[in-house]
């Protein structure tokens, strides 16, 4: 694909490692967020639009990196201007609109990337590969931990109902891992250390979710927002019938480059020394509609997680596991790979 045309929606924290990947892929980039449009386009010599049919008119992909609940409407809005569409993780607020968002893009022919960039950080896609390979044998205990600096008090990602918390919003990346390394889950249970309807959340908040797969495999995800300039740290451990693979990111010397992500409030992880995964993940989606291939991340990856999402959600309400099934909730027409814009 040549002269790709992409409109970028939303300025926030986000917006500049996707902005990033789209100056280092060489896309004509237009910018249309309700505040800091300008500033970004000036930053980074993209066009801004005044409106979002604009946008819509001028380009051939949108890129959607706005608060989680304005996922689905924006998506939709551009699926039905016939622009391919990634969107940031969650794909949507709930199972009913990301199935929505799918059926749509499918009737449409044109094609949807959920952003779970998680799969596209080396030490992530090595580990899969190890797991896939065998090494370990079958996969029985896996343990994924994220924390770092919380999002400011007051902020969207705090409020469950445009956010969805730390679990919907910050989790989610481990949530999609679990799916990816063990598979289907059957079974959720979480806990968190504020009420989950408390929309005014303090700064540090922890949660934990606890997933039964459909092999029996358990998975165990800690998620920490925690207190101003605490550092963001990640870690994997996969326990199996033959041996245990771990990752961690603090005390190896494998980093990824994630240019400006020191801007902002300490949200994003720094900035280090290789190519951004997320650069990685924005070529791989533009390959996918030029090749008419799959990419690494699915719409149907990005709708399985949302489920699991929304079951830690009912069991934090509840105070019950929730039993899960993802084949029916998956269960979509069926339709083939559309073709993508001219190369």
């Amino acid at each position: 694909m040549t002269s790709l045309r992409v409109g970028l929606i939303g300025a926030g924290g986000i917006s500049r490692v996707h902005a990033d990947g789209w100056r280092a892929l060489g896309a004509a980039v237009t910018v249309y967020s309700h505040e800091g449009a300008g500033l970004l386009a000036a930053e980074y010599g993209f066009a801004v639009a005044t409106d979002l049919d604009a946008l819509l008119a001028g380009v051939d992909l949108v890129d959607i990196v706005t608060s989680t609940t304005s996922h689905a409407p924006l998506a939709l809005a551009a699926i039905r201007a016939g622009r391919h569409v990634i969107c940031e993780k969650p794909l949507a607020g709930t199972v009913d609109d990301a199935r929505e968002v799918i059926h749509t893009a499918r009737e449409a022919g044109v094609r949807l990337f959920p952003a779970h960039v998680v799969r596209y950080f080396p030490d992530y896609a090595a580990l899969r590969d190890q797991v896939q390979a065998g090494r370990i044998g079958e996969p029985a205990v896996l343990r994924f931990v994220r924390g770092g600096e919380a999002p400011r008090t007051g902020t969207w990602f705090h409020d469950e109902s445009r956010g969805g918390g730390i679990v919907r919003d910050q989790m989610i990346h481990d949530l999609d891992q679990a799916l990816w390394m063990a598979g289907d889950i059957v079974r959720v249970y979480a806990t968190q250390s504020a009420p989950a309807a408390d929309t005014d959340a303090p700064d540090a908040a922890t949660a934990h979710v606890v997933l039964t797969h459909a092999n029996g495999a358990l998975s165990h995800l800690q998620g920490t927002w925690g207190a101003r300039g605490l550092p963001f740290r990640t870690s994997a451990d996969i326990a199996g019938s033959a041996g245990i693979l771990s990752l961690d990111s603090a005390p190896t010397a494998s980093w990824v480059d994630i240019p400006s992500a020191h801007v902002g409030d300490g949200y994003l992880p720094p900035p280090t020394l290789t190519e951004s995964p997320y650069t990685a993940q924005l070529r791989d989606y533009v390959a996918a509609i030029a090749e008419d291939r799959e990419a690494r991340v699915t719409a149907e990856d990005g709708l399985r997680a949302v489920a699991v999402a929304e079951a830690a959600m009912e069991s934090l309400r509840t105070g019950r596991p929730i039993e899960l099934d993802l084949s029916s909730v998956a269960a979509l027409p069926t339709a083939a790979v559309p073709a993508g814009v001219g190369a």
